[in-house]
């Protein structure tokens, strides 16, 4: 076998391991993703009433951005105390139509 060869053979090794390892971090990476969304799935079931829950979730079908933010502000009020209790939908309503602004009006309508 020539130096070249080895060399080819050397290298070869070295980037299969940098793929293995790199598929190994991004599975870690996606483990780590998931954990975070069934903890913030959970602390949603703790802090919204059904009603909002179901509302953000259709949200969450055509924004699914905006309600990741929305999720994040509602965690952060409950953990500085600015909400007591569960957030209801009517509260919920009241807060998305705040956090959207003047981008334009939400007709937003429960049957």
């Amino acid at each position: 076998m020539s130096d070249l060869d080895e060399l080819r053979r050397k290298r070869m090794a070295e980037l299969q391991q940098q793929a293995v390892a790199s598929e190994h971090q991004q599975m870690q990476q996606m483990q780590m993703q998931q954990e975070m969304e069934a903890q913030k799935k959970q602390i949603m079931m703790q802090i919204l009433t059904p009603e909002a829950r179901s509302r953000l979730a259709n949200l969450k079908l055509t924004k699914p951005e905006f309600v990741d933010q929305i999720e994040l502000q509602l965690i952060q009020l409950v953990q500085s105390g600015r909400v007591q209790g569960k957030i209801t939908d009517e509260q919920l309503k009241l807060l998305l139509k705040q956090l959207s602004g003047n981008k334009r009006e939400i007709n937003i309508t429960r049957k």
